[in-house]
């Protein structure tokens, strides 16, 4: 279900792939060249279904986020 939903979004598999250690969306925008409001949609639907979490949600900038075990689950299954 999870790989399924990713492997349809372009975006989505390229914010995931990217993704190998715990990151922004600053960050990952200068790797991906996704637009950063983009990116911040992408995340934020992946947070949603438990793919990618936020480290530090309580700030309103420099959030970081890094997959969960079911996120790294995908992106193993992604490179393959």
């Amino acid at each position: 279900e999870h790989y399924a939903w990713v492997y349809r979004g372009k975006q989505r598999k390229i914010v995931l792939t990217a993704l190998t250690e715990p990151k922004t969306p600053t960050k990952l925008q200068e790797e991906t060249k996704i637009k950063v409001t983009n990116i911040s949609d992408v995340l934020r639907s992946m947070a949603q279904r438990k793919l990618v979490r936020c480290l530090n949600p309580k700030d309103k900038l420099g959030r970081f986020y890094e997959p969960t075990t079911i996120g790294k689950k995908v992106r193993e299954k992604l490179a393959k």
